[in-house]
C-alpha cells in the first residue's frame, strides 16, 4: 500500500494535506457533515444570493462532484469558487487527479495552486463542510473519504498526495510587512501622517492589518488577507500593532482615512473599506474591476 499525506499543523492559509505520512484507513464511520452543494449562499445558509456554479459532493462523495476549469487570468477567479471550509480536488489536462486537499478556505488555496503549479491545476472537484468553522477531525475525515474512494476505483495514491511530493504543500514565500519608520526611538525628520500618505500613494495595494501577513491577530485581517491571496492580487501589509516600527500607525491612519476601524484596505491612494466591504467585492466580482482602473 502507498503511504500518502495527511492534514498537517501548518498554519499557512492554505491549509492543504501536510507532510505526515501514514497507510490508508478504512472510511471512518463518524457521520460527516459535507455540504450538499457550493450553491449554499457565502453567509453560510442565512440568506443571500446563489454564487457558485457548480455542485460539490455530498457526504464526501468524490465522483457526485461536478469538475469545473480553473480559470488562468487571476481577474477570473474572482468570484468563482467558494472561500468557506472544504475539501477539494486537483486534475490536470487529461482529467487524471493530481492532488486531494483541504483547506478552511477553498477559494484560495485553489488561487495558490493555480499559481504556483499552473501546468497541473486545470480542473477542480469541491465538496464543502457544512459548518462555519469545522474542526481539524471533520476536515481529515472529509479528505479521507474522498482519498480513499479514488484510491478504490483507480487503485493508486494520486502523484501530490504520495510521501515525499511536496510540490502541492510546498509554502509559498510571502511578502514581508513594511515598516513606516526605523524604530520607536529614532527621530523622524517628517511627520507620520505624510510617511502614510506617501506609502498609500506610491503602493497600488496596501492592507493595514493586525498582525502580520503571515500570522494576522484578528478574524477580519485573516479575512482580507486570504480574500487578496485567493484572487492573486499583489499587496503591501502593514501591521498596525506593531509598536516598535509602527509606533502611534492605528491613531494616525484613524485619523488620516477618517474610518475607525481595521483592517483598511487602500487602492491606488484611495481608501476601499474594511472587511464587509472587501468581502462584498469579492462576492459580487467586483475587486478585479477595481484593480483595473
Amino acid at each position: 500500500m502507498d503511504r500518502i499525506h495527511e492534514f498537517g499543523t501548518s498554519p499557512d492559509p492554505i491549509r492543504s494535506v501536510g507532510l505526515l505520512s501514514r497507510s490508508v484507513s478504512p472510511p471512518s464511520s463518524r457521520k460527516r457533515r459535507v455540504g450538499q452543494s457550493a450553491f449554499a449562499p457565502p453567509d453560510g445558509g442565512r440568506g443571500g444570493p446563489l454564487r457558485f456554479p457548480f455542485v460539490c459532493a455530498a457526504l464526501g462523495k468524490l465522483s457526485e462532484a461536478e469538475l469545473v476549469v480553473v480559470p488562468k487570468e487571476p481577474g477570473e477567479l474572482d468570484g468563482k469558487f467558494p472561500s468557506g471550509a472544504g475539501v477539494y480536488g486537483i486534475y490536470d489536462t487529461d482529467g487524471e487527479l493530481q492532488f486531494v486537499g483541504i483547506s478552511r478556505n477553498v477559494a484560495s488555496s485553489i488561487a495558490s495552486h493555480s499559481k504556483f503549479v499552473p501546468d497541473l491545476c486545470h480542473s477542480v472537484k469541491i465538496g464543502l463542510i457544512d459548518e462555519s468553522e469545522p474542526d481539524r477531525k471533520v476536515l481529515t475525515s472529509a479528505w479521507k473519504s474522498w482519498l480513499e474512494e479514488h484510491i478504490a476505483a483507480s487503485g493508486k495514491v494520486p502523484p501530490g498526495n504520495q510521501s515525499g511530493n511536496n510540490t502541492w504543500v510546498r509554502r509559498p514565500q510571502k511578502k514581508p510587512d513594511l515598516r513606516l519608520t526605523p524604530g520607536r526611538n529614532v527621530q523622524l525628520t517628517v511627520p507620520l501622517e505624510q510617511l502614510l500618505d506617501l506609502l498609500v500613494k506610491e503602493k497600488k495595494v496596501v492592507a493595514f492589518i493586525k498582525g502580520s501577513r503571515s500570522a494576522p491577530l484578528c478574524g477580519f485581517s485573516q479575512k482580507v488577507i486570504g480574500i487578496l491571496e485567493s484572487h492573486g492580487i499583489d499587496f503591501e501589509s502593514v501591521d498596525v500593532l506593531d509598536e516598535e516600527y509602527n509606533n502611534g500607525l492605528r491613531e494616525t491612519l484613524k485619523s488620516y482615512s477618517n474610518w475607525p476601524t481595521f483592517p483598511q484596505v487602500f487602492v491606488n491612494g484611495e481608501l476601499v473599506g474594511g472587511c464587509d466591504i472587501i468581502s462584498s467585492m469579492a462576492e459580487k466580482g467586483e475587486l478585479a474591476a477595481l484593480l483595473q482602473k
